[in-house]
């Protein structure tokens, strides 16, 4: 495949991602029970507010693993990352489809969140293959505890949003745990400290916008 082909590939992807045409591959996950009461509109304004926040991390996530996949000149690397990125495809359409049935709606600033996310992603995957899993590793570790905070959050009466919130969290954790076998080298403090910080830049905005 020639280098305009991958970028050809590229910008169908953030076209379908930022569209809202994504199709999962599997089944949205389902609460273990029969959902609880039905929410009140405080809990579904929470509820949305907190998915909304969900769906705009899976948006970046698409652009991260792509840019990655993209910058990469490991082909068993680059299969890695297009791995994960199908995963973080299911998680995108659950958090869109969550939210449909919510009443709510994505956030005004996808297409921002992409561009940005993808270009944090190519700078990484530039950097080496090394630093490009440490990118993935500490990226994933942040994602977990975030979505741990979310299970924390969300109405007890939201099975329906924990079921989806928890497969991602084991997701990312799996995501982790291959870029740490595939030779991740750890990012310096500083860097973590960055993106934690653009990370809750991006999560207030979100929960609004």
């Amino acid at each position: 495949m020639s280098p305009i082909d991958k970028w050809l590939i590229a910008a169908d992807d953030a076209r379908r991602t930022v569209a809202g045409a994504s199709i999962a591959s599997r089944p949205c996950p389902q609460p273990p029970a029969a959902p609880a009461a039905a929410l009140d509109d405080a809990q579904k304004r929470l509820s949305a507010a907190l998915m909304r926040v969900n769906h705009v991390g899976e948006v970046c996530a698409q652009a991260l693993y792509h840019a990655q996949a993209l910058a990469t000149r490991d082909p068993a690397l680059r299969s890695q990352f297009e791995r994960a990125a199908r995963d973080e495809t299911d998680h995108l359409a659950w958090t869109q489809q969550r939210l449909r049935e919510l009443g709510a709606r994505t956030s005004l600033l996808n297409p921002l969140w992409y561009a940005g996310a993808f270009g944090i992603g190519w700078l990484a995957g530039r950097s080496g293959d090394a630093l490009s899993l440490g990118f993935v590793v500490e990226t994933e570790r942040q994602v977990e505890r975030h979505l741990q905070g979310h299970l924390e959050r969300l109405p007890a009466g939201d099975a329906a949003s924990q079921a989806i919130v928890q497969k991602m969290k084991e997701d990312e954790a799996r995501h982790a745990e291959q870029a740490e076998q595939a030779g991740a080298k750890p990012l310096p403090l500083p860097l973590r400290w960055a993106m934690r910080a653009a990370a809750k830049v991006m999560t207030q905005t979100a929960h609004y916008l």
